[in-house]
């Protein structure tokens, strides 16, 4: 998966974070337009059913292509994307404070306690728009990996 999520970026079609749940990814994203937003997640989901269906030895759809999207426009909104994104695995598995490794948290530099990436290239693009880059930091502040994901509306 983190593969496809990596290759599924683009020029036009930025990932610039996500985290794999057990049956759905949540995904911040930077797309020059409306249509390069649908064929972005478009292009996403082909690479990430074949990346599942290679994994399991199988073939077939693997998910319905539904997806829900939201414009981020201030700090605030970005901020809490943020915290969703890169620590809901709390929320679905309950874990305890950290960062989710099934998350490109690993390689995010917007942490209270810095984490070391690993090895190699990230997996996500580089944030282009103000918001994405360091807007963010102005809706709260460094995000501490203890907090909780809030709740969707």
């Amino acid at each position: 998966m983190e593969r496809a999520l990596s290759r599924a970026n683009k020029d036009w079609f930025r990932i610039v974070a996500y985290s794999v749940q057990t049956d759905h990814v949540h995904l911040i994203v930077e797309a020059d337009s409306r249509l390069a937003l649908i064929r972005g997640v478009q292009g996403l989901a082909v690479r990430c059913a074949k990346a599942v269906n290679r994994a399991l030895g199988r073939k077939g759809a693997v998910w319905d292509h539904r997806y829900h999207a939201r414009r981020l426009k201030s700090p605030r909104e970005v901020r809490a994307a943020f915290v969703y994104v890169l620590l809901n695995f709390r929320k679905h598995l309950g874990a305890a404070p950290g960062i989710d490794p099934r998350s490109s948290g690993p390689w995010f530099d917007g942490w209270s306690c810095p984490a070391k990436p690993p090895p190699g290239p990230p997996p996500v693009a580089p944030a282009r728009t103000w918001l994405a880059r360091v807007g963010w930091r102005r809706g709260g502040g460094l995000i501490d990996p203890a907090e909780w994901p809030p709740l969707r509306r």
